[in-house]
């Protein structure tokens, strides 16, 4: 992730509304949290907001498990 240049007053608006401060790197991806980025560069944008699923599904399938 790289994330926009942010001012102090966008910082404490973003925490005041998402109460982000649980999450690792105190952002949700998921939420508001991406108005912060500037872009993101990866093979699975879902490594973001924990399990990154789309290597999980291949991991599976190279084992044999069916995932529809």
């Amino acid at each position: 992730v790289t994330m926009r240049e942010l001012d102090r007053e966008r910082v404490e608006r973003y925490v005041a509304t998402e109460q982000p401060l649980d999450c690792a790197g105190s952002f949700k991806a998921e939420g508001l949290g991406v108005s912060l980025f500037q872009s993101t560069h990866g093979c699975d944008a879902t490594s973001l907001i924990g399990l990154p699923l789309i290597r999980l599904v291949d991991m599976l399938h190279k084992e044999g498990v069916q995932v529809p």
